[in-house]
């Protein structure tokens, strides 16, 4: 009995993307064995973070760094640990009356919800959010027109949720912050590069660890040293709610190592993979297919299919979902009737049972 009957789960073919709901991503042999390294052994916890970090730090270029148990995480401990300054009296009493310097600001059009709103976050880490700009437009002005004496930092969500055109760019960002001496704290959940944003100037930039780095659930904060620190802190305080196991830490740790060898699949090899998917896709009878980038300007492609029958993009969806099979499209576009295919985690195998599947819905199953 493998896995799934044992649990009564359904087998997921997850041409999604590196997706919270279905797991993120595939963790190679080489990690696996990492964690299995670190769950059978004792370390003295707080020097493992501490090390591990300085190990990371040292990769990436950054003063510092701080693996936590994901990318949300890393936004809460991050903004609690600059709202306390290195406080324990904080520490121990997150959202106290003493601390007043507590806005965030955010742009409007980056204040998303990623599987949980941005703002939840801010609130976890007792913050007050102060969105700048306009859903559609933010500039650099827009920024400096809500900082007051209680802000405390500037946040940038660097991801394909937030609005793309009218909003300023992370340069503009780190400019206005360090201008008014506040830090600039980059979202960068999923981005593939670990080395730009620190060379940039971004006092702290957070990962998850699980999405482009392949690693197993968790998150890492790359910064300055006072802000990993404020952090760190925060393991004594909400972030004991957060808190990661020592096989994630030195599962991650491993990942990191090996993307930066390895790094990501290319664009071009994407491309080339896609292309026979692709011509079989067009196959399929009222389908237009063709190749398009990633629209937040990542090097990642995907197959975009637009139905022509009398079947539309969010049926089809549906219908790839609950077969035998979960099949699991890109559905961010299905109310502009386009359905996209995201093949970083799926083999030629599976790109055949994804014609095969499409095939049996537009024929009446």
């Amino acid at each position: 009995m493998d896995i799934y009957d044992k649990y009564n789960l359904k087998h997921v073919i997850n041409a999604d993307g590196k997706m919270t709901i279905l797991g993120v991503s595939k963790v190679s042999d080489e990690v696996v064995a990492a964690q299995k390294l670190g769950a059978q052994n004792f370390f003295e916890i707080a020097d493992l973070a501490i090390q591990t970090g300085k190990y990371l730090a040292k990769l990436v270029g950054s003063e510092d760094a701080l693996v936590v148990n994901s990318a949300s995480a890393g936004i809460a401990e991050t903004i609690a640990g600059i709202i306390g300054q290195g406080s324990q009296y904080h520490v121990h009493n997150p959202y106290t009356d003493r601390i007043a310097k507590r806005e965030v600001i955010l742009p409007m059009g980056h204040d998303v919800d990623y599987g949980v709103p941005v703002d939840v976050m801010l609130d976890v880490a007792g913050a007050d959010t102060v969105l700048a700009g306009y859903a559609n437009m933010c500039t650099p002005e827009h920024i400096e027109e809500q900082i007051t004496e209680e802000t405390a930092a500037v946040l940038y969500i660097k991801s394909h949720h937030t609005v793309q055109k009218s909003m300023l760019t992370i340069p503009e960002a780190i400019e206005v912050a360090h201008r008014n001496d506040l830090p600039l704290i980059l979202d960068a959940a999923a981005e593939e590069d670990l080395l730009k944003y620190i060379k940039m100037g971004a006092d702290v930039v957070i990962y998850s660890g699980a999405k482009a780095i392949e690693g197993p659930a968790s998150g890492v904060i790359f910064g300055k040293t006072k802000y990993i620190k404020w952090a760190r802190m925060q393991g004594a305080g909400i972030g004991r709610a957060m808190k990661i196991g020592k096989e994630n830490i030195i599962g991650l740790t491993t990942a990191i190592t090996k993307y930066l060898e390895d790094g990501p699949e290319t664009g071009d090899d994407m491309i080339e993979r896609l292309e026979p998917f692709v011509e079989k896709l067009s196959e399929v009878p009222d389908m237009d297919v063709k190749i398009v980038q990633d629209g937040a300007g990542r090097q990642i492609y995907r197959a975009d299919v637009t139905p022509t029958g009398k079947l539309t993009a969010a049926e089809i969806c549906d219908k790839l979902r609950h077969g035998e099979i979960a099949i699991y499209a890109r559905e961010y576009r299905v109310n502009e009737g386009i359905i996209e295919f995201d093949i970083r985690a799926v083999n030629e195998s599976e790109m055949d049972q994804i014609v095969a599947r499409l095939k049996e819905i537009v024929e009446g199953d």
